[in-house]
């Protein structure tokens, strides 16, 4: 009888444990990781059949003079989209209703711009805007414009219809180069109105721009709140040399923390 008296003892004894033990800390953190961390959006455009597309999983077209079109990949694995526009056309994949945590998010994707414009002067193109429905704040954080003093074209974050006006901070130590891929990234953190560009996986610390330091007027530059993206290829100016544009892009990811897969 003793023995079992302990038996029995020892079982109420754990079981008393078990329901006094409260759940792990690591539960809610991990959803919590989860839930900031999830993928926004991913396309790598194999499932796409080859030809003119208007629409895939989650995006659609936005375009004017211009066309999107799915085509073999170049190193003759899985398939690319293609993005052709004339004149100062555009040609967008554009993603809706996104809602992404803190209004943050990290972007990746892989692209190719056949020719950049060679006038006229100044001659501005974007491949990146993100907007929102509450304020018309146009966030470009990937584009550039041709310097007519540099002969050349340069990698550049901008904005337009905000508070700080339409301007793009092109760097000359930012070459943009045509007809090579480039794996880029950037990152949207709105706890400082930050943005940051990534080209093969090194930081450019120069095209850095954030809410004081820009290059608008002296007004802060502010996010909206993100709920669209377009990824493609617009130039603004009319009758552009050349007259069109081709811009090859695939592997694209939208995550709210780093994808990576750029490394050199």
């Amino acid at each position: 009888m003793t023995r079992m008296r302990k038996i029995a003892a020892a079982l109420l004894a754990a079981s008393a444990a078990l329901l006094a033990t409260p759940p792990t800390a690591s539960a809610t953190p991990t959803q919590h990781t989860a839930t900031r961390h999830r993928v926004l959006f991913k396309e790598n455009f194999d499932r796409l059949p080859l030809g003119p597309v208007t629409a895939g999983r989650g995006w659609s077209a936005d375009t004017s003079n211009g066309s999107l079109t799915v085509e073999p990949g170049a190193t003759g694995h899985g398939r690319e989209l293609r993005l052709h526009t004339e004149g100062n056309g555009r040609a967008f994949l554009a993603l809706s209703d996104l809602a992404p945590a803190g209004n943050s998010f990290w972007a990746r994707l892989r692209l190719r711009v056949d020719r950049f414009p060679t006038a006229p002067d100044w001659a501005h193109w974007t491949i990146a805007e993100a907007s929102g429905s509450d304020v018309p704040t146009l966030v470009r954080p990937l584009g550039g414009q041709y310097v007519p003093t540099s002969q050349g074209n340069f990698w550049g974050v901008g904005s337009d219809l905000g508070p700080t006006g339409d301007w793009t901070a092109w760097k000359t130590s930012a070459p943009a180069t045509a007809g090579t891929w480039s794996c880029v990234e950037f990152h949207l953190d709105a706890t400082d109105n930050r943005v940051t560009v990534y080209l093969d996986g090194a930081e450019q610390p120069e095209l850095t721009v954030s809410t004081k330091q820009h290059g608008g007027a002296a007004d802060d530059f502010a996010f909206p709140h993100f709920d669209k993206v377009k990824l493609g290829w617009q130039l603004y100016q009319a009758d552009p040399t050349p007259s069109s544009y081709d811009m090859h892009m695939d592997d694209v990811v939208l995550s709210g923390e780093r994808v990576g897969g750029c490394g050199l």
